[in-house]
């Protein structure tokens, strides 16, 4: 498929990262295009919008921005009408929405969500418990973990795990390999939410593979043998299905869709333990 390029600018008193998220959700969406970003963070000054607007008149393309001092923003709208760039602020219409709804008025934070608040530390110590009890390491602290992911090799419960981290859940991952039992404290926890993750056989034998090519290891060996793989998913299921616990097909998944779909596993999980308490 031919694709055609466009200049993106995304101009941000903070980090930029609100921007990237909703330019690709939204470019994402266009098979035929594809842009090319350009990223202008912590611009709050006029000068440094000055330098940032001198870039985008080299390159014209599609402007959003995200800047709460008016001043800015009104000289980043004109500088854009004259050069015959669309400009939008991603977030006035969602502000609008609030202030309208609420009765209240916005504050004028630059980088406001970025505050070391209790989320931000909360995320932080789900990130390090998580990396420390990745691919099954301190099973011992287990119960200390808010959700624990098991899957046999390649079902990614690695980068799933930082993704729920970076929600602040504590998510700990354990491999399920052939004719290695579990440790016995798995089947006795109570607090963590224990999710069991499966693909197919030919998704999970494409990705092992692409694995032994990168480390140039053998391929004639059981970890990519379709036959064992199935036999292994296979057992995997058995045991989720013997201890009751939910189980979610990565197949198809991106890391994204399977960690929304944990992150309501888990919802419900801590409402039940609620009732229960």
């Amino acid at each position: 498929m031919n694709r055609n390029y466009f200049h993106l600018h995304l101009v941000s008193d903070a980090t930029g990262e609100t921007l990237i998220a909703v330019s690709r959700a939204v470019s994402a969406l266009f098979l035929s295009a594809a842009s090319i970003e350009h990223v202008y963070p912590l611009i709050r000054s006029k000068t440094q919008l000055d330098r940032a607007i001198a870039e985008i008149s080299t390159a014209p393309g599609i402007v959003l921005y995200t800047l709460v001092d008016a001043e800015l923003s009104d000289v980043l709208q004109r500088a854009c009408e004259e050069m015959g760039s669309p400009c939008l602020s991603v977030l006035q219409p969602v502000i609008g929405l609030f202030q309208s709804y609420l009765g209240a008025v916005s504050t004028s934070r630059p980088g406001a969500q970025h505050m070391l608040n209790a989320e931000y530390f909360k995320r932080i110590d789900a990130l390090n418990f998580t990396m420390m009890h990745d691919d099954g390491q301190q099973p011992e602290n287990m119960e200390q973990a808010d959700v624990l992911l098991l899957g046999v090799s390649r079902t990614s419960k690695t980068p799933t795990s930082i993704y729920l981290a970076n929600r602040g859940i504590k998510t700990a991952n354990i491999p399920l390999v052939p004719n290695v039992p579990l440790p016995s404290s798995v089947t006795g926890l109570k607090k963590p939410l224990v999710v069991g993750l499966v693909a197919s056989p030919e998704r999970i034998v494409q990705i092992r593979q692409n694995r032994l090519l990168t480390l140039n290891a053998d391929q004639e060996t059981p970890y990519v043998d379709r036959m064992s793989v199935a036999e292994e998913i296979a057992e995997s299921k058995k045991l989720f299905a013997a201890h009751g616990w939910p189980i979610i097909d990565v197949t198809r998944r991106s890391i994204e869709e399977t960690a929304a779909a944990i992150m309501d596993l888990y919802k419900e999980h801590r409402q039940k333990q609620a009732a229960e308490t």
